[in-house]
């Protein structure tokens, strides 16, 4: 080993900092940033569909249809001013809909075409007792879709961010939005100064 490669790692090991790691319960609100996360995710998606579910548009759709009604998440914007995975937010939603037991859930675009590739697959590798069939999958009766914004305000050593939570409920055979929900989080960040 030459005698530069040695006083690299030695520089390496001597600058390593030492990390402290503790577990915690996966529910626990910890807020370290102030940034929107996982707790802000789980808890507007269990608030904004618990909302949705308790609305007029639940019961009509059952007369209606005569069938408990199926939903599909379409997707969720990020208008925030800052990097929000809009993914995991869409996975709250689609637990607390399917949890709820109130309204069917349908599978999202992605996942639908991961499914046609399977039947595709079964076409070919499986049984005939066991293949699945083509074109009978459930359609949708409501899509979900919405956004997240947020505005920030600024002095000094304090920010006060508000994030806007938007969702829509839209039939898809009248295009009727039968639920507009919004959700608003307000957050106070202070830093203290700090002097060199």
């Amino acid at each position: 080993m030459t005698l530069r490669l040695r006083f690299s790692l030695v520089l390496l090991v001597g600058c390593a900092t030492p990390v402290s790691v503790q577990r915690l319960d996966p529910n626990a609100a910890v807020d370290v940033s102030g940034r929107w996360n996982d707790t802000d995710s789980r808890l507007v998606a269990e608030e904004m569909i618990q909302d949705s579910l308790s609305r007029p548009w639940l019961p009509a759709a059952r007369q209606r249809l005569g069938a408990t009604p199926s939903v599909i998440v379409q997707g969720v914007r990020n208008d925030s001013m800052e990097h929000i995975n809009t993914g995991t937010f869409i996975e709250e939603l689609q637990r607390a809909l399917i949890n709820s037991g109130r309204v069917r859930f349908v599978a999202g675009q992605a996942e639908r075409q991961g499914v046609r590739a399977e039947r595709a697959e079964q076409d070919v590798n499986a049984s005939e007792a066991t293949r699945k069939a083509h074109g009978q999958e459930a359609g949708a009766d409501f899509a979900l879709s919405g956004a997240i914004t947020s505005t920030e305000d600024r002095e000094g050593g304090t920010t006060v961010v508000a994030y806007q939570v938007n969702l829509k409920l839209i039939d898809l055979e009248s295009t009727e939005i039968v639920w507009n929900g919004q959700k608003k989080i307000k957050k106070v960040v202070s830093r203290a100064a700090t002097s060199w």
